[in-house]
């Protein structure tokens, strides 16, 4: 396991946590604390995968990668992307979601979508976003395809402010259900 670091145009990709926390401490406006190396380790040496970012300044930070690439050319043509293991029990999880969205399957969907939706407060006068979970179950041929008709739907029901997340985000989910007769 390698880490790929970046700070503004400073990078590197390293293969520990020692040459990681050299780096850093190389960038005068990095305060290498004991507090901030020991969460440099605690994070490389976890299952976590996801990307780590630390605060420098105010809006100013680093990141952190974890990667499977052997060199920085892999890593930035993302050569190395850390597979997705298989569970027994779910098969849909090892499929990438943007792969998923897209896959063409006529049939019934269940989509679910959580969005912000722009309510009135009575009294007041005053609009408020409201966290608002809506749940339909469409005809459709892909998951991409389920997304867009609900969000057609609601866009038709709800005040024009009201925000609508991004399909390939953690806010819609959808499954097939099976063929449309």
């Amino acid at each position: 396991m390698n880490l790929y670091l970046r700070y503004f145009d400073r990078e590197t990709l390293v293969s520990t946590v020692d040459e990681a926390i050299d780096f850093l401490r190389a960038i005068d406006e990095i305060d290498m604390n004991p507090l901030l190396e020991a969460d440099i380790r605690e994070y490389a040496a976890s299952d976590m995968y996801y990307p780590k970012r630390y605060k420098v300044h105010p809006k100013v930070y680093f990141i952190i990668i974890k990667t499977e690439a052997a060199t920085m050319q892999d890593f930035k043509e993302k050569k190395a992307i850390h597979p997705t293991i298989p569970t027994s029990d779910n098969r849909s999880s090892a499929i990438p979601t943007l792969v998923r969205l897209n896959e063409e399957r006529p049939g019934w969907y269940e989509g679910m979508i959580d969005f912000k939706r722009v309510l009135l407060v009575p009294g007041t006068g005053k609009f408020q976003y409201r966290d608002t979970q809506f749940v339909a179950c469409v005809k459709a041929v892909s998951g991409m395809d389920c997304y867009e008709r609900i969000v057609e739907h609601l866009r038709e029901l709800v005040d024009e402010r009201s925000q609508f997340p991004s399909a390939k985000g953690k806010n819609f989910k959808f499954r097939y259900l099976g063929k449309a007769k």
